[in-house]
């Protein structure tokens, strides 16, 4: 299950492992509800691999404004604490997988 990730505790979870991801939601978003689904079976499938975390923007703001977050979903995909690859909108789950494929090789 994805971490929740805070201001607070934010860069130490970028920490946990050389791959992370933060899925930027809003509580009763629909196109983040169309998200959990897909983002639910990619993380079940690379959990070993990669750090998954979940950040609300809006219960903090100052979270998303660090990271340019201007929408709802935003998925960012981080390399050892870096920005690597970012997603705005209902993504398709194979447009993840080439991603993380590639973020795999780095």
């Amino acid at each position: 299950m994805a971490e929740r990730i805070t201001e607070e505790n934010v860069t130490s979870f970028l920490q946990t492992k050389d791959l992370t991801a933060v899925d930027f939601y809003r509580d009763g978003c629909v196109p983040c509800k169309r998200m959990a689904p897909v983002l639910f079976r990619v993380e079940e499938e690379e959990k070993d691999r990669i750090a998954f975390g979940k950040a609300n923007i809006d219960a903090d703001p100052q979270l998303a404004e660090r990271y340019g977050v201007m929408a709802a979903p935003t998925l960012i995909f981080f390399h050892k604490g870096e920005e690597a690859a970012r997603f705005r909108g209902v993504v398709k789950e194979d447009e993840i997988r080439v991603a993380i494929e590639k973020l795999k090789n780095i």
